[in-house]
């Protein structure tokens, strides 16, 4: 993928500052392998669930990491594991044990549910979590003869909330 100069579209744009920085970080994040491998599912409106495929690995040796807006799993072998041992000696190793960095990008109110780690399989469940107030509701319109000061001021309020 070519770099692309958003600078022409930030000299114009206010408040997309964020957006711009997502569409940089995706391209810094396509540079980084493809290991281990990964499925992202859509389990629902608004759920998700991330599957890693981490043979060799064990969960003390992954770690899972949520920060704003951020999702990092990492796995390291202990260095020991890592040496050749004396009583074996591999002719072919196709199971990587390298250690790893796995970067995700969460929409704003995605949050991880819980993890899992079976039969080498790392499940990670995510939902999108949307705030009452910024959900759409649906405001009464009441008439000027109707209310009273103090009811018109929370009409108001109310509007100027949802917008």
């Amino acid at each position: 993928m070519q770099t692309f100069d958003f600078a022409p579209f930030t000299r114009s744009s206010i408040g997309f500052d964020r957006l711009f920085d997502l569409i940089h970080d995706t391209q810094r994040l396509d540079a980084q392998d493809n290991y281990p491998p990964c499925d992202i599912v859509r389990t629902g409106q608004d759920t998700y669930r991330i599957s890693l495929a981490l043979a060799g690995f064990s969960p003390e040796e992954i770690t899972i990491t949520a920060q704003q807006n951020r999702l990092t799993i990492a796995g390291r072998k202990p260095d020991h594991e890592s040496e050749p041992r004396p009583d074996h000696e591999f002719l072919y190793q196709g199971i990587s044990s390298r250690p790893f960095e796995r970067q995700l990008n969460l929409e704003d109110h995605v949050e991880v549910e819980r993890a899992s780690f079976e039969n080498g399989l790392l499940q990670i469940e995510l939902a999108r979590k949307i705030p009452d107030a910024m959900k759409p509701r649906r405001i009464e319109i009441g008439t000027g003869q109707q209310l009273g000061k103090s009811d018109r001021m929370k009409v108001v309020d109310q509007v100027r909330a949802a917008s």
